[in-house]
């Protein structure tokens, strides 16, 4: 599995409300590749440069500089560090915070220099849809693959497996003698199957709880039956590959994975773009800019989606009353990322999407928790 720092809940509400003049934001496009860690190196020294050239301009100090970057720079030089790479690498920095995470999702360079972090990143990090796990289950064999929006899926092992798994599905006879027989009928073969589910989640399951991502069964009847009257996971999904997962080239796994995760996912949309209608002719939801800015600013927004591409620059100040820019600068920030820190800040779920699967061509909608006319 790809290295991923997720950000925990406190991680985010930690960095949204630090605030400090000069604070650093870095994204780089990164990889695991060793053939290419000197290029990753070169576009982290490039940003570090521009990031220093931006401090300069604020008319900071060459100390509060230095001790901004200097742990950037020291990355450099850190074998161990670019070994473990994922997709993309964000560094937030300023004398008194320093922050490393590497993403699965893949970002364009990005440098911004304001009076706090740019988590915009890590805001869509949380919350974005288009990956998932794969869990192929057959006598024979366990195999666990992770699909991702941008790569082809990529095998995980599994580790903590007993060697003599498959025995799991025999059965022992009274008497004190090991039978290697089948057990006997469908009530032996049900318990057997529920065994063998039962050992493979204990070793699967820490994986999946880290990512939070859906998990898809690629299993014939008897396993994907046990394993779903064991299942802990949150995140299974109905919809399963209906095929021994030996039998399917990786190609035909990442298709049906993907068209299961697509379906999923428009499933998800779809439930909440229904609720969303029902909720906004009862005065409890919106798609107004400034309405949301508002409401989120007042702790009055329940469910926050927003566009993760949006480029909206400008300020808001405390009542979320919204200033645009017509040009990036020192004072400026991605609004739309703003609202959804303080959204987060009050305990609103917020969830990163493509502009295109919003309402109304909008760059944000919300929930309401209560009507609003209450919040003006």
């Amino acid at each position: 599995m790809l290295p991923s720092d997720i950000p925990t809940h406190e991680d985010l509400l930690e960095l949204t409300e630090y605030r400090g003049e000069g604070s650093v934001s870095i994204a780089i496009p990164a990889s695991s590749a060793p053939s290419e860690s000197e290029a990753l190196r070169l576009e982290l020294r490039a940003a570090v440069s521009q990031a220093a050239k931006e401090l300069e301009a604020l008319g900071l100090d060459r100390t509060r500089i230095a001790k901004t970057l200097d742990p950037a720079k020291q990355l450099e030089s850190d074998p161990e560090f670019w070994r473990a790479q994922s997709r993309s690498l964000v560094i937030l920095a300023s004398p008194d915070r320093f922050r490393t995470f590497r993403l699965a999702n893949r970002l364009g360079q990005h440098v911004a220099v304001g009076d706090r972090f740019d988590v915009g990143a890590l805001l869509r990090a949380t919350t974005f849809p288009n990956c998932g796990f794969v869990l192929g289950l057959s006598r024979g064999e366990v195999t666990l693959f992770e699909v991702l929006a941008d790569a082809k899926p990529r095998q995980l092992p599994i580790e903590g497996l007993p060697d003599d798994l498959p025995l799991v599905l025999e059965h022992t006879t009274t008497g004190g003698r090991f039978d290697r027989q089948r057990a006997q009928g469908t009530t032996g073969d049900r318990i057997g199957h529920e065994r063998f589910a039962r050992i493979v989640q204990e070793q699967v399951i820490p994986i999946l709880r880290e990512s939070g991502a859906p998990l898809i069964l690629a299993a014939t009847g008897d396993f994907d039956t046990a394993y779903r009257a064991v299942n802990e996971y949150p995140g299974l999904l109905e919809q399963r590959i209906g095929a021994h997962p030996g039998s399917l080239a990786a190609g035909e796994l990442d298709a049906k994975a993907r068209g299961i995760l697509d379906d999923h996912y428009r499933s998800e949309i779809n439930t909440w773009r229904e609720e969303f209608g029902t909720k906004r002719s009862n005065g409890h939801a919106t798609t107004s800019i400034n309405e949301v800015a508002r409401a989120a600013s007042q702790g009055a927004v329940a469910e926050l989606y927003f566009d993760m591409d949006s480029t909206l620059e400008g300020e808001l100040d405390e009542h979320g009353g919204l200033t645009r820019a017509e040009t990036p600068g020192p004072h400026t920030y991605a609004i739309v990322d703003e609202i959804a820190a303080r959204a987060l800040k009050h305990g609103a779920k917020v969830r990163a999407v493509r502009r295109g699967d919003l309402v109304d061509g909008a760059e944000v909608a919300a929930t309401l928790r209560y009507p609003l006319d209450a919040t003006a």
